[in-house]
């Protein structure tokens, strides 16, 4: 809780990522997985609109999808509604994927690609 008596607004990006491991990792695509498949998928791009401030003690749900790209990143997409229903922030990670030295890929790897039409397959994208 902050002086306003709201939630801290950078406990939001915690709560997105929390919301995108418990997704991703359903699928293989958490960190951890990607790393054990040999890439890297370091965070690029991080937008968060604040619609409504959550408040202390507040049950919040949050909500993760992806959506698909034409390149090889992985994007999530998130909102995050308070105990009322209302939307409190969305927002989206970009995710580039690399190897473990760091070179860029330019296609998803098939294991990645795999794993990931099948997360959007679950989701019906």
């Amino acid at each position: 809780m902050d002086s306003y008596k709201v939630a801290w607004h950078g406990h939001y990006v915690t709560w997105m990522e929390v919301g995108r491991n418990d997704l991703a990792g359903r699928f293989g695509l958490n960190a951890e997985q990607i790393a054990a498949a040999g890439y890297l998928a370091p965070v690029v791009t991080l937008e968060l609109q604040y619609k409504r401030p959550a408040r202390f003690d507040e049950e919040l749900r949050v909500m993760t999808s992806v959506r698909r790209t034409r390149t090889a990143t992985l994007e999530f997409v998130c909102t995050v509604f308070g105990a009322d229903g209302a939307v409190c922030a969305e927002g989206k990670t970009v995710h580039v994927l690399t190897d473990r030295n760091g070179t860029l890929q330019y296609r998803l790897p098939p294991a990645i690609e795999t794993r990931l039409e099948e997360l959007m397959a679950y989701l019906e994208i």
